[in-house]
């Protein structure tokens, strides 16, 4: 049975130095757990696969890697902004082509599209999902950052989720004592390897009990969410793209907390039944995403001239919203030509107004990037975070503010 645990919190080396009693919660076991599921909860997890299924079987748009690589980083961002760390397609998509340029966050945010690729390749793997995986996970979230010497290794001491960073005084919640968590994690794994619950419960049941163990001393949003989408995998509920279900959590942040509360508590149906929908909206919207991405290929198509199928200018368009910033060598890396044929597609393609020549850092190479993409991509990702009224259709969106870094969100 779920618990708490009265511990004693004896001050520390911070300037907030009373001594007090606290409550930590354990949560049961689930490694044979045997959950019971509403009418409702099934029909919104059973509409959740179908849209899984519609979004896997959908035409590739304007490219299979195409749209899996957008979905991959829509899923980080917004996973990210989660926990925080605001940042633009532009910025994240600069950072990965010149990662020495990269400033704090974007490292956090490239850490993060790190681990969910990570994630997507553990849960592709013919393999049982361990401990270990979960480790390397949070290692991939912080490689590169400033908080790279505390990657992959569990939690050694007691944490909490609220906005005092000194003590767990009037904390939201208070996860179980740093000495449950091994043995927690592992029988969350034990759980994560059946076979006889329905995938989109099982994916809810382990982000929900991973979160409520909070594992790691920070990141451990960014890696559940990420479980989500190893177990997903696993379980072959999606086997092409990344159904961007952060995105519909961030638009309903207070439902997301809510939704883990009802967990903790024991309403694992409630909480199922609220994950399922997100995810039936998650696919939703990525094929709402590839659609754009599609027509603004066809546009670029029209004003590059119509160049042959085959020429290296359509194949560029083709696989630019993969790569929206690129130099030459990318660029015939990218679509395995010469140097001169690569430069001639760029050029051309600038002088359609797709591309255009930007200076990253302090590379000597010229850069060049794709402005309607990003602003489509960011446009896409601003709507698909403004929340709306059940019932209502979604209202226009106010302007995308400018990427900054929010705090006091745990």
């Amino acid at each position: 049975m779920a618990a708490t645990v009265r511990r004693l919190w004896e001050g520390n080396a911070g300037p907030e130095q009373r001594v007090f009693w606290y409550e930590a919660f354990v949560p049961d076991s689930i490694a044979r757990l045997d959950p019971s599921f509403t009418a409702a909860s099934v029909e919104a997890m059973s509409a959740a696969v179908r849209a899984l299924a519609e979004l896997d079987g959908s035409p590739g748009h304007a490219g299979l890697e195409t749209l899996s690589r957008q979905l991959l980083r829509a899923e980080s961002l917004a996973s990210s902004f989660i926990e925080g760390l605001s940042l633009s397609h532009r910025r994240l998509s600069r950072a990965t082509h010149d990662p020495a340029s990269a400033d704090r966050v974007a490292r956090y945010v490239a850490g993060n599209v790190a681990a969910m690729e990570r994630a997507i390749a553990i849960g592709t793997a013919d393999d049982r999902l361990r401990v270990a995986h979960l480790l390397e996970l949070h290692r991939f979230l912080f490689l590169g950052t400033p908080d790279e010497a505390i990657g992959g290794r569990l939690r050694e001491s007691q944490n909490w989720i609220g906005r005092n960073p000194y003590s767990p005084w009037r904390a939201e919640f208070i996860p179980p004592p740093e000495d449950r968590v091994g043995d927690l994690v592992a029988d969350l794994c034990s759980f994560a390897n059946r076979t006889d619950l329905p995938a989109i419960a099982q994916a809810a049941v382990a982000h929900a009990q991973f979160e409520t163990i909070h594992p790691f001393p920070d990141g451990n949003g960014r890696v559940g969410r990420a479980l989500i989408h190893v177990i997903l995998r696993r379980r072959g509920a999606v086997t092409t793209y990344v159904p961007p279900v952060s995105l519909v959590l961030a638009a309903n942040a207070d439902r997301y907390v809510d939704g883990l509360t009802a967990y903790r508590e024991g309403q694992i149906d409630d909480w199922c039944r609220m994950f399922g929908t997100a995810l039936r909206d998650a696919a939703v919207l990525a094929r709402d995403l590839g659609g754009r991405l599609q027509r603004l290929a066809d546009q670029w198509r029209e004003r590059a001239g119509r160049p042959r199928r085959t020429s290296a200018a359509q194949r560029l368009i083709e696989r630019l919203p993969a790569r929206p910033v690129l130099d030459i060598n990318t660029a015939a890396d990218l679509l395995e030509v010469s140097y001169p044929q690569a430069r001639a597609a760029v050029l051309r393609l600038q002088d359609a107004g797709i591309l255009l020549p930007i200076r990253l850092g302090r590379q000597r190479n010229q850069a060049w990037e794709a402005p309607e993409l990003l602003e489509l991509l960011d446009a896409f990702e601003f709507e698909a975070m403004t929340p709306t009224p059940p019932g209502r259709r979604r209202r226009p969106s106010p302007r995308r503010p400018p990427d900054h870094a929010p705090s006091g969100r745990p």
